[in-house]
């Protein structure tokens, strides 16, 4: 069996839950808290032993690329000629993975989806690079956290059961409405046969509550689904429906129900409410920030 060595991002959406601050910034770079949410992402990609990364970008967002391939030199000769040790480890940190990302045996490079015409259709932009490997994809805007990379749980399982992944999250009633909804088959703890993807239904006919988080395990025949699926009736290529194609076909997809916290940073609520739970957990600030809230009730 091959291993999961290569890891998709699709980074070329809009933005436009986030306008107008993501006209002058891509999305994926709005700080979590101390760092960009991508740097997350990424993080858990080589945490999970991932040794390429693809960015799915496009025009305009060439920011991306470059903030993972900056030495930072100039900046750290400064800090260390003002004794900002505090600030210039900070910096330290965040450059061992921008030079662990250009060792000779990692890659990073990016492919461009020159239209918004589905996820799908931005995975398939990569289908060149991937070639015939099972893959990893990871979107932009879904953060977990886990003792253990939720990828790195997925990749467990797809080396059990050899099959395509997808990563679900129990939500409470009154938030199915909002997400892709998995019928399962229980196969042990946490693990599923998916049986049907239903888009955003209303909780009378979900049947689940289970829901599917911007991560998955793609095997090659997902690709070749992807570049005969037909557009839906707004013109784009979705993953959901096809990973439904597939599962009507008779093909084998399964579901691992992570182990950690899933983060939103999808729309500005949960991007704020996700800063505010982490910052609520980081030793540094939690305490500053709890004042302020006192401070606030007490008014």
């Amino acid at each position: 069996m091959k291993q999961i060595k290569k890891a998709i991002i699709p980074v070329a959406g809009l933005g436009t839950r986030f306008l107008p601050l993501s006209t002058v910034l891509p999305k994926e770079l709005f700080p979590l808290v101390d760092k960009p949410i991508l740097q997350y992402i990424v993080e858990e990609a080589v945490a999970s032993g991932i040794e390429e990364i693809i960015f799915v970008s496009r025009a305009g967002k060439e920011m991306i690329l470059d903030y993972f391939s900056k030495s930072n030199g100039d900046l750290k000769k400064i800090l260390k000629q003002r004794k900002k040790d505090k600030i210039l480890e900070e910096l330290n940190n965040f450059n061992k993975l921008s030079e662990k990302l250009s060792f000779s045996n990692y890659a990073i490079s990016q492919v461009f989806q020159n239209e918004p015409l589905g996820d799908g259709h931005a995975i398939l932009q990569a289908k060149e690079e991937i070639s015939q490997e099972p893959s990893a994809v990871l979107f932009g805007d879904d953060v977990v956290e886990s003792k253990t990379p939720c990828l790195s749980q997925l990749i467990n399982v797809y080396q059990e059961y050899n099959g395509p992944v997808l990563a679900l999250y129990r939500v409470p009633k009154n938030k199915i409405s909002s997400y892709g909804i998995v019928e399962v088959e229980k196969i042990k703890d946490r693990v599923y046969k998916i049986k049907g993807i239903v888009e955003k239904p209303s909780v009378e006919e979900a049947p689940s509550d289970l829901a599917i988080v911007g991560k998955y395990i793609l095997t090659p025949d997902v690709f070749e689904y992807l570049s005969v699926a037909k557009p839906s009736p707004r013109g784009e290529i979705i993953l959901a429906e096809t990973l439904e194609k597939m599962i009507q076909d008779g093909k084998n997809i399964y579901g691992c129900e992570f182990e950690g916290k899933w983060l939103e940073c999808g729309n500005k609520t949960e991007w704020i409410l996700s800063n505010f739970y982490l910052t609520l957990k980081n030793p540094k600030i939690a305490s500053e920030l709890k004042k302020l809230i006192e401070q606030q009730e007490n008014l």
